[in-house]
């Protein structure tokens, strides 16, 4: 039984893909679940009178659970790209997702 528990603890350690954004001046760090394809991201934030905040945005258009598949996260190398490639290994399809409006937004996936 104990093996079957590290198995299962080990499988959940990878269930999600991060990259950060290849926007140069940009703090944010894209997530997406390997399975659903479900997207968010969190950047560093200024708040007075603290440290900073955290501030994560949810899943938007698009960018809420896919077709179960193999979802991870390309960054291009365009310096000035605020977004990220979310591709899916099992059918080859891809899409790009942004932040907009305090969402994770995402085009169609096409090939």
């Amino acid at each position: 039984m104990a093996a079957f528990v590290l198995v299962a603890t080990a499988a959940r350690a990878d269930n999600y893909d991060f990259v950060p954004a290849p926007q140069v001046d940009l703090n944010r760090i894209y997530r997406v679940e390997r399975v659903t394809g479900e997207m968010g991201a969190c950047q560093y934030g200024l708040k007075e009178a603290s440290i900073g905040v955290t501030l994560c945005y949810p899943a938007g258009e698009g960018g809420g659970p896919q077709p179960p598949g193999d979802y991870r996260l390309v960054a291009s190398k365009h310096d000035r790209e605020g977004g990220v490639f979310r591709v899916n290994d099992k059918t080859g399809e891809m899409n790009i997702c942004y932040v907009f409006n305090e969402k994770v937004v995402c085009t169609p996936p096409a090939k």
